[in-house]
C-alpha cells in the first residue's frame, strides 16, 4: 500500500536513519553507473502548482533511475483548472497512478489529494511544510561527518516552510535549532508548540542573528520572498543576511547550507554562497539521491 509524506511529522527517527542510509546507498550505486529498478512498472504523477527546478528535476530523473515513469501535470491543464474538486481528482488520479507528487500553496490541499487518494501521496512543497527538502538537507549534513542527531543548526530568515520543516525534525531528531527571523515572521505556531511538547531537543526562536550562528555547526538560509508572497518587502530581512560579518560571529567554522535558488546579495552574499564552506550545491544533487531513498520509503509495500 506505501505510505504518505505530507510532513516531516509523518517519520519517525528510524524511518529518517534508514532513508538517510539508502540515500547514500543509491548515491554510490549512481557512481558506478548502477541504479536498482525497485519501481519497475510504476507510474507517479507530478501535480505541480508552483513553479519548480531541482524538485520536479530531481523526482523525474529518480523515477526514471528507479524504473518507473513519470507524467508531470501543470493544474491549469487539467481540469482543476476547471473547477474539479481536489477530492474528485484524487479519486481519478489514484485509479491511473501507482502514486501522487504534489507542489502547491494550501496544505490542506495536499491533505485533501491523500484523503481521498488510494494510493501514496507525497508533499513536494505546499506553504507550510517542505519535507523532502529537509530529509534531503539532513543527508547531506550526514555526508559531511555530522551526526543529523547531535548537532545544531541556526536559519536565518523568514520563518517560511523550510523553518517549520526543520523545527518538526529537530524534535524528531535530536539536533539544536537557533531561528533568527525579524519579529512577526517567526515559525508555524502549532509545529512550534507540538515540537515542544513531544520534542526532546533545544529549540529557539530569536530576532538576533549573531546570537543564533555563534554556536551553530550549520547555517541555512532561504530566499526572503517565498512563491506566492512576491509583493512583499525585503528591508526587514537585511540583517539576517549570511556574510562575512555575520560569520566573524561564529566560534567555530559552520557548513553554509541555502535550498535554492539563491538571491545573491539579499539572504546571502556571494561571497559566501561561492566559498569553501558552502555546500548548496551538494544539496541540490543529493536531492536526487534522497528522492529517490523518499520513493522507494512511500511506494513499495
Amino acid at each position: 500500500m506505501g505510505r504518505n509524506l505530507l510532513a516531516v511529522s509523518d517519520l519517525e527517527k528510524n524511518e529518517i536513519r534508514e532513508i538517510i542510509r539508502r540515500a547514500g546507498e543509491l548515491k554510490e550505486l549512481k557512481k558506478q553507473g548502477e541504479s536498482p529498478r525497485s519501481l519497475e512498472g510504476m507510474s507517479v504523477g507530478l501535480l505541480f502548482e508552483k513553479q519548480s527546478t531541482r524538485t520536479r528535476l530531481s523526482f523525474e530523473a529518480g523515477l526514471f533511475d528507479l524504473g518507473a515513469q513519470a507524467i508531470y501535470m501543470n493544474p491549469a491543464d487539467t481540469q482543476l483548472g476547471r473547477g474539479e474538486t481536489i477530492a474528485d481528482t484524487a479519486k481519478i488520479l489514484s485509479s491511473y497512478l501507482d502514486g501522487i507528487i504534489i507542489r502547491t500553496y494550501g496544505q490542506e490541499k495536499a491533505s485533501e489529494l491523500a484523503e481521498n487518494s488510494t494510493v501514496p501521496v507525497i508533499n513536494a512543497l505546499t506553504d507550510l511544510e517542505h519535507p523532502t527538502q529537509i530529509i534531503s538537507d539532513l543527508f547531506s549534513i550526514s555526508e559531511q561527518g555530522i551526526s543529523p542527531e547531535k548537532f545544531k543548526l541556526a536559519f536565518l530568515g523568514d520563518g517560511n516552510n523550510i523553518a517549520n520543516s526543520f523545527v518538526a525534525a529537530s524534535a524528531i531528531m535530536g539536533f539544536d535549532l537557533s531561528i533568527a527571523v525579524p519579529p512577526g515572521y517567526e515559525p508555524n505556531p502549532t509545529i512550534m508548540d507540538e515540537a515542544t511538547e513531544h520534542g526532546n531537543s533545544e529549540i529557539e526562536v530569536t530576532h538576533d542573528p549573531a546570537s543564533a550562528v555563534r554556536n551553530a555547526d550549520v547555517i541555512y538560509t532561504d530566499v526572503w520572498i517565498s512563491m506566492g508572497e512576491e509583493g512583499k518587502g525585503t528591508e526587514v530581512f537585511r540583517p539576517f543576511q549570511v556574510n562575512k560579518k555575520l560569520l566573524s560571529s561564529c566560534r567555530k567554522k559552520p557548513l553554509i547550507m541555502h535550498c535554492l535558488p539563491a538571491h545573491r546579495g539579499e539572504e546571502i552574499t556571494a561571497g559566501v554562497m561561492d566559498g569553501p564552506s558552502c555546500i548548496a550545491f551538494t544539496q541540490a544533487e543529493n536531492k536526487l539521491h534522497a528522492g529517490k531513498a523518499i520513493l522507494e520509503f512511500c511506494l513499495q509495500d
